[in-house]
């Protein structure tokens, strides 16, 4: 009979001859660990509307909200959200406090290089916020360089902030109200976000905020999930393949954002 090598690793475990190396075992095993433990561990910032929010009654609600709830049920388990402040939430991963993250992780060369990355469930692009009688000012890449700009920290709008335009005055932020209200009262002059969410931050502020020019840099979010667990991976492609083909991924984006932001 030929032993597979968890075959044999297992025998020797229970013949008390080697100490299971337990990171390993853990990433044969994650799926099943989900499955067998009923929930998917999912981290969101719970600040970040419409893609995940916390409404009025203070329920968890937004397009990656559904979006989660929907691939969970696919995998035959309920959604366990993990609300998470950014700087900390791709490293929650590393340490296994979470399965994944559903969080309009932008996938990059550099992420890439840590983590492992689903098949793209949005697709959008830079987009400049400014007050709306100085709009015209900062309505494009170029016109940010000198402009003081906020960006959320560890995100993919400072790197690319800090890439393309060296000279603009970097302030970084743990969450968006805190960055829309310094917008709003002049401490800074732009803030970078996604398209997506542009289109809500500016209805919410009353008309005081507009998006400034046209989106820019095309950018393709993933749930992202630490390294070495292929079946893991396999299995949520195929819960988005599933969720693609029978219309939902395209009605959910619909619901929240008013047109399908998924291809």
């Amino acid at each position: 009979m030929t032993w597979s090598r968890r075959q044999f690793t297992l025998a020797m475990i229970l013949a008390g001859s080697v100490v299971p190396d337990a990171g390993a075992f853990a990433a044969e095993t994650l799926l099943q660990q989900i499955k067998d433990r009923g929930s998917l561990r999912i981290g969101v910032e719970g600040t970040y509307p419409p893609f995940n929010y916390q409404d009025e009654n203070g329920d968890l609600v937004g397009f990656e909200i559904d979006f989660g709830k929907a691939a969970a049920k696919q995998l035959g388990v309920s959604a366990d959200f993990v609300p998470t402040k950014w700087d900390g939430m791709l490293a929650a991963l590393d340490s296994a406090r979470l399965d994944v993250v559903i969080n309009q992780v932008t996938i990059t060369p550099e992420r890439r290089k840590k983590y492992d990355f689903t098949q793209s469930y949005t697709v959008s692009g830079i987009q400049i916020i400014a007050r709306k009688n100085d709009a015209a000012q900062v309505d494009s890449p170029a016109k940010l360089a000198g402009r003081r700009v906020g960006v959320g920290l560890g995100t993919n709008y400072e790197q690319w902030l800090r890439a393309n335009a060296p000279t603009a005055q970097v302030k970084t932020y743990d969450d968006d109200p805190s960055k829309l209200q310094d917008l709003r009262v002049g401490r800074i002059d732009a803030v970078l976000n996604d398209r997506l969410m542009a289109g809500y931050l500016v209805k919410q502020s009353g008309g005081d905020l507009v998006a400034a020019g046209q989106p820019f840099e095309t950018q393709s979010a993933g749930i992202a999930l630490a390294k070495g667990h292929p079946a893991l991976l396999a299995a949520l492609n195929a819960v988005i393949d599933r969720l693609r083909q029978d219309g939902e991924l395209a009605r959910m984006s619909v619901k929240w954002f008013g047109t399908d932001a998924t291809k």
